[in-house]
């Protein structure tokens, strides 16, 4: 057998400590004190000498003593039941004068169906198991309170986790020791008393003849014991978890809890069986469970329903949805919108690795919109008539961000009816979300405007309320600029895939019925290709700069027509726009703006007069002015970007098609062969022979783009004699 790779980390140790293991003498236990022993610990070898059934006696614990002794290591025995743990702690105190760990191992069986457990069978399998543990802890407890420090490990099963038949007296104890070890983990983090749980499933006397053969043989305790170390080491962090292990694997365990479902719209009203039945569905939904670290959490979710209650906003009219996104989403969202690699300034948005790796704006409108979607907000809305998907359109689309969102992680957004408004061939209903980070600030707001074909005519309000924000006019004068962008024939089926489904967009036959002869470009994708052409234009395609976004879908458009997005620069960091299909000259967004913090008309590089650096690539100039044929050989163009502070602060070219070393971008409107970003000091420990390139590379230190393999080539133009 091929023994592990020893981890490249100190081995861990426990010289000094004193270990207590209790039913140490077979299976799990026998492991459990051997490992400690040898790594240095002084070990307590309990074990009554029973069989599973906790019948009878033998000199189990002495054999293994006597195997400790035989390694060299040091380790007393000890012959008293669980249930009388203060006897166990004072033969460590009384051999050794401490107990740093506590390893709750002790355990027997007495399996039978729930009708034929006696009342023995239940209260000696609660006093081995359940009692006996506790009794124990509360023995060590005092002392390892005196020292400031303790480990403390309970013993749990897949019974008790899972239920087992004929086996609700050893479940109900091994599911009390979750509970027991929670709180032992609470009430000991002031005193660097730390309390897990391992799950174990390991081939014992205990186990022989239940697990199936080939199961039973590969279930080896060994394979657990070091688990169940680490734990205890002094270097670990983990208190209150729940680990399962078995066969050399490990995993950790979660209670988690559902979304849930509120059972009642107002603080005054009661709960029915009958509403019940009808929401049960949302009351076991589990697609959105999370782990609660704490009884307060619990809680304190509790005061947050009761709290909506009474300011009555658990209604028909508000809905709160959760929307969890990673560096995937954010990449087909803006490949959805046109980004490309042929851009390299839209490398950022595709590239998850890219040291500015960012997430587009108007990606923070799909939060709010897929709640809405998800939701009966619309429908709840209009009581008055019926109407379905080819009846919708969508009208206008605020978005504004109030914080930098990050690129990944999970918002609560809360969507509301803002207003319905009557506008006689349709209704409008306006709905606005907020969402908020994990933190619980606000992070985004949207505004919709959905108008309902045919829905008109019910007597509402012809306008909409002040909370709404307007569109903008374009100013009568020509556009300070105007940028044409094509769309592609995939667009609208690439775009979709970042959650709005509405056949319209795919399903020829489903776009004829609501009267276009081929499916549409969402109304939000020409909104999302526009707002970037403006922040690359006005707004440095820097998208922390973006502020707020408007416009009104005029038209729609069709997939592989070309956009024209015309601009113009107003005061208070203001651009409009409006949006034009260049085939047919159709206005399809208009009455269109975006707010910036900042108005940037060309993106410029942070500047760095002198970096470390600089005297690395003056050797390269050196080198390659000394030896310009060898240079040429290479044959590419590098362009190395040097970061400070986080930042891009200067660009170098190694142009060795042509023999030169340059600052500056690639030169003469060409691309670089191989692009490669690196921090000032890392350059310098690369040029030095301290840091190697694989490393850097493997550690994120080194970013590279393009052709990698050439990247080789460089070794010997990089070493450097310079005094730096």
């Amino acid at each position: 057998m091929v023994a592990p790779k020893e981890n490249a980390s100190k081995q861990l140790r426990y010289d000094g400590r004193v270990v207590v293991v209790t039913g140490a003498g077979a299976g799990l236990g026998r492991e459990y004190a051997l490992l400690f022993a040898s790594r240095g610990a002084k070990v307590v070898v309990n074990d009554l000498g029973g069989n599973f059934h906790g019948q009878g006696k033998s000199n189990a614990a002495d054999k293994v003593v006597e195997e400790i002794r035989a390694a060299g290591g040091v380790a007393v025995p000890d012959y008293n039941s669980v249930v009388e743990g203060d006897k166990i702690v004072q033969t460590a105190l009384e051999n050794f004068g401490r107990i740093d760990v506590l390893v709750n191992n002790a355990g027997i069986l007495r399996d039978r169906s729930l009708a034929r457990i006696s009342d023995e069978d239940w209260n000696l399998i609660h006093d081995v198991h359940l009692k006996g543990s506790f009794l124990t802890t509360r023995a060590a407890w005092p002392v390892m309170k005196k020292q400031n420090y303790g480990r403390i490990i309970m013993t749990s099963s897949n019974s008790g986790v899972y239920g087992n038949f004929g086996q609700a007296n050893y479940s109900a104890a091994k599911l009390g020791l979750v509970g027991l070890a929670n709180t032992v983990a609470i009430e000991g983090a002031k005193n660097n008393i730390q309390c897990n749980v391992i799950v174990p499933t390991a081939a014992s006397r205990m186990t022989e003849g239940i697990l199936p053969e080939i199961l039973f043989n590969e279930l080896k305790p060994k394979l657990i014991a070091p688990v169940v170390a680490y734990l205890c080491h002094e270097s670990c962090e983990d208190t209150g978890a729940i680990i399962e292990s078995a066969a050399g694997w490990a995993t950790k365990v979660h209670f988690v809890r559902g979304r849930g479902c509120v059972l009642r719209t107002s603080i005054d009203e009661d709960v029915s069986p009958e509403y019940v039945q009808q929401v049960w569905n949302r009351v076991t939904d589990m697609s959105e469970a999370k782990r609660l670290n704490a009884i307060g959490e619990a809680s304190l979710s509790l005061v947050g329903v009761l709290e909506k209650l009474r300011d009555g906003q658990n209604n028909e009219n508000s809905v709160t949805e959760t929307f969890r996104y990673g560096f995937k989403d954010a990449i087909l969202y803006a490949l959805g919108v046109g980004a490309s690699v042929t851009d390299p300034t839209d490398l950022k948005f595709l590239y998850e690795n890219n040291p500015e790796f960012a997430v587009l704006p108007t990606f923070f409108i799909l939060p709010g919109l897929l709640a809405v979607m998800g939701s009966s907000l619309t429908a709840s809305a209009i009581k008055h008539t019926t109407f379905d998907l080819t009846n919708i359109l969508h009208g206008e689309q605020y978005i504004e961000l109030f914080e930098a969102p990050a690129t990944e992680g999970v918002l609560t957004t809360t969507s509301t009816v803002l207003d319905v408004v009557d506008k006689k061939s349709g209704a409008l209903v306006i709905t606005q979300s907020d969402s908020y980070d994990e933190q619980g600030t606000l992070v985004a707001r949207n505004q919709s405007s959905t108008f309902v074909v045919g829905a008109g005519n019910f007597n509402g309000k012809t306008k909409a309320g002040p909370e709404v924000k307007p569109l903008v006019p374009n100013p009568k004068r020509s556009p300070d600029a105007s940028v044409e962008v094509p769309t592609h024939q995939n667009q609208a089926a690439v775009y979709r895939l970042s959650g709005d489904l509405n056949p319209m967009h795919i399903d020829p036959s489903f776009s004829a019925i609501a009267g276009y002869k081929v499916p549409i470009l969402h109304g939000l994708c020409t909104m999302g290709v526009s707002v970037k052409a403006v922040l690359k234009q006005f707004g440095g395609d820097d998208p922390t700069l973006f502020r707020a976004a408007k416009v009104r879908f005029s038209k729609p458009v069709l997939p592989g027509q070309t956009l024209r997005v015309d601009m113009w620069k107003e005061p208070n960091n203001r651009v409009c726009f409006r949006t034009v299909v260049v085939e047919t000259s159709t206005e399809v967004l208009s009455g269109a703006y975006v707010d910036f913090k900042q108005i940037v008309i060309k993106p410029n590089m942070t500047a760095v007069v002198d970096l470390q650096s600089d005297a690395v690539f003056a050797g390269i100039k050196d080198r390659v002015a000394e030896n310009e044929a060898k240079a040429k050989a290479i044959n590419a163009v590098f362009l190395y970007k040097i970061t400070s502070g986080g930042k891009v602060a200067k660009e170098w070219v190694l142009d060795l098609k042509n023999a030169k070393v340059y600052e500056g971008p690639v030169q003469g409107g060409g691309k670089a062969d191989t692009t490669m970003t690196i921090a000032d000091g890392d350059m310098i420990e690369l040029a030095l022979g301290k840091l190697q390139p694989q490393t850097a590379f493997m550690k994120g230190k080194l970013k590279i783009a393009g052709n990698i393999m050439l990247a080789q080539k460089l070794a010997p133009l990089l070493k450097t004699e310079a005094k730096l």
